[in-house]
């Protein structure tokens, strides 16, 4: 492909992630369709369903997530573990794109992608400052990621009623020790 056809082609793929963000936080995930992107990046719909092969892969190229997770380093040792889910509620309560991504990244490649990467890309940084060897925060932040995110599932996806009803406080002590142990205990093989 010549210089000026990659250009266009990204200018092309620019303007139908602009065009999806924009529909997608106007209508939200369900009512948005591919006929409505198009319309709106002033292109076909063909060319969205070439680029980003479905509606669950235009969201998760469209969509930009940013956990804004709290710099661990600044809180008592003790107190890591409450500081992450006591943030990663008030970001799922506060952030209906996120309980969307969660929903495409369970049953969609591409969302499945942008999740892993929105996680390895934020997480890892956020663990790998407070666990006690770097080389292990990759498996700390994955396994800080199974709860969080099984959390995630089961009170805002799933809404399973022992969970959603469970009030906030009680939540975030029952898995704040849980967190705080994959951030910050020695490895049990040590």
């Amino acid at each position: 492909m010549t210089g000026t056809g990659t250009r266009r082609s990204e200018a092309t793929r620019d303007a139908i992630r602009t065009a999806a963000r924009e529909r997608f936080a106007a209508d939200g995930y369900e009512r948005t369709t591919i006929r409505a992107v198009a319309k709106d990046a002033g292109i076909d719909p063909s060319m969205v369903m070439r680029y980003y092969g479905n509606k669950e892969g235009l969201f998760a190229a469209a969509v930009a997530v940013d956990l804004k997770l709290p710099d661990l380093t600044a809180f008592p040792r003790d107190e890591v573990g409450r500081a992450l889910v006591t943030h990663f509620l008030d970001m799922w309560e506060e952030n209906e794109v996120l309980t969307a991504l969660l929903r495409v990244g369970v049953t969609n490649e591409a969302g499945a992608a942008r999740m892993q990467t929105i996680f390895r890309d934020q997480l890892l940084p956020t663990a790998r400052a407070v666990c006690p060897d770097p080389e292990q925060s990759g498996t700390r932040a994955a396994l800080c990621a199974t709860q969080l995110l099984g959390l995630a599932l089961t009170r805002y996806i799933l809404r399973l009623p022992p969970v959603v009803t469970l009030p906030r406080e009680e939540l975030t002590a029952w898995l704040s020790p849980t967190i705080h142990r994959y951030l910050t205990a020695p490895h049990p093989a040590a």
